[in-house]
């Protein structure tokens, strides 16, 4: 049974914008403490409750949504336009309040952060209320091989809400269910290889992975920072952007990444790129051609083919210039991932042991600690069904080595050869691809993307379609992807019995 709306307003909450419920609030048909108060209901009521989107909610969230209301009796509440707006943040991302920070292991429960990370300073003084942690694929997929998307001993495993017997994608999988599902507002994930597109293409809303370095990791759990980004998801472009807006900017924590990148951040922020022309001479390179070849979707029994192909007119139809029969140099070497998986190795050790060093309180230390922590808790953590091969392949790795400092070289030599050349040579604004898999040759220069609900397959799974471009590129994927977004209007809210 659904929960049921506040008896004093009369404003729907399921599939509101950041906008309409900034408006709702100046009007005093909403307030925030009503608005968290749906959302709490929400997460506890089934059959949303049974998506598993949400570990914990923060018990503080109400409290909290009544100072905001106090708030904006004095101030204008519309400063940040994150005022009162409650966001999810998937469990890699540090909180310095009740709730806890634990990739989903049990390993971490308990364990005490010395501050905020960085992004979440930043939503705390733009006036957001962190409504609570979203599940995640454990350790952001990096513990083991063969573990499903979505699961963690802590949070079980996420559903998709749109068929709960399909992939629900990951690792920020209940980041992208728990807005699908209308669970939050907004919500934050991390990305290191699609982990924020592929979830956010399955469930039908809008993830943006910003170039890394342009919102601060400190307090996130790696994988690693070599490529690693927090980014924002929303069910509209518009949403997602407001909430990027807030989280960009440089962070003394992690400053070489932030200072690289703060060259980037377009003056007067990312929302003057919510333009219904902006696919007008816009440049496009259409990568169907390469994932036609390798047979990703047969034309004769999937819907995602034709639906692409609309989508593509859609596109040429609002001014964009699109090239097909392009190809990326070495585009199955660069999916394939072996160089990129060997640096992460090598990273993750150095990265995790500084990340549980610097806790004020943590029942382990370090990579070796969590490994033992898993042997000693089988049971809690799945151990005989789901493996920690990873890890213990990381623990066997020390720096300096020859086979890191190659890896690095061949990714080096893959994106330029690859995406980089793509892009140059031809001059593209952006590129364009079905579906979440495109982000994966993305991954290793850092490069930013976004993905808008396109369609969906013969389960009735959502996909996306997805718009990646070179560093700082973001103002013109915002711009082709909300003038997509405007024509196409796809997004739909699942259905609950």
């Amino acid at each position: 049974m659904e929960p049921e709306e506040s008896a004093s307003s009369s404003f729907s909450i399921d599939e509101a914008t950041i906008e309409d419920i900034q408006q709702a609030f100046q009007q005093n048909r909403l307030s925030c403490r009503e608005l968290v108060k749906h959302y709490l209901e929400a997460i506890e009521s089934n059959p949303k409750k049974t998506l598993s989107a949400v570990i914990e909610v923060n018990p503080d969230a109400l409290s909290e949504a009544a100072k905001a209301d106090e708030n904006f009796k004095l101030i204008n509440p519309c400063k940040s336009g994150l005022e009162g707006i409650p966001i999810l943040l998937k469990d890699n991302i540090a909180t310095k309040d009740k709730l806890n920070t634990t990739a989903g292991s049990f390993a971490l429960l308990g364990s005490v952060v010395p501050r905020d990370a960085g992004v979440v300073d930043r939503l705390r003084k733009a006036g957001a209320i962190i409504l609570g942690k979203a599940g995640l694929s454990e350790w952001a997929n990096f513990r083991g091989h063969g573990i499903p998307s979505g699961w963690s001993a802590r949070g079980g495993t996420v559903k998709n809400p749109y068929n709960v017997e399909e992939d629900p994608g990951g690792s920020s999988t209940g980041s992208a269910v728990g807005v699908a599902a209308n669970l939050a507002t907004v919500s934050l994930g991390t990305e290191t290889n699609r982990s924020i597109i592929e979830p956010c293409s399955i469930n039908c809303v809008v993830g943006i992975k910003p170039t890394v370095g342009l919102t601060s990791r400190s307090g996130v759990i790696p994988p690693t920072h070599r490529q690693s980004t927090v980014g924002p998801i929303g069910r509209t472009v518009a949403d997602a952007v407001t909430l990027l807006d807030v989280i960009v900017g440089y962070d003394p924590r992690d400053s070489v990444a932030t200072k690289a990148a703060a060259q980037y951040i377009p003056r007067g922020g990312y929302k003057q790129f919510l333009n219904k022309d902006g696919l007008k001479g816009k440049k496009l390179g259409n990568l169907w051609s390469t994932f036609e070849i390798v047979g990703i979707w047969d034309p004769d029994t999937s819907p995602v083919p034709g639906i692409y192909k609309k989508h593509i007119e859609t596109m040429r139809q609002l001014g964009a210039i699109i090239i097909d029969g392009v190809e990326i140099a070495n585009f199955l070497k660069i999916m394939q991932g072996d160089d990129e998986f060997l640096a992460m190795l090598y990273e993750f050790k150095v990265e995790l042991n500084d990340y549980l060093s610097k806790l004020v309180e943590s029942p382990v230390r370090t990579l070796a600690d969590v490994i033992a922590y898993n042997e000693t808790h089988p049971e809690q953590e799945m151990l005989e069904r789901y493996n920690q091969n990873i890890f213990i392949k990381s623990e066997k790795t020390n720096l300096p080595s020859k086979d890191y400092t190659d890896a690095l070289d061949s990714l080096k030599t893959l994106r330029e050869e690859g995406f980089e050349k793509f892009m140059n040579d031809n001059n593209f604004d952006a590129m364009v691809a079905p579906g979440h898999l495109a982000a994966g040759l993305l991954a290793n220069g850092g490069y930013p993307c976004i993905i808008v609900p396109g369609g969906f397959d013969d389960y009735d799974v959502p996909v996306g379609i997805f718009f990646g471009g070179l560093k700082g590129s973001e103002p013109k994927l915002i711009e082709i992807a909300y003038a997509f977004e405007r024509a196409t209007k796809v997004r739909r809210s699942p259905k609950f019995s």
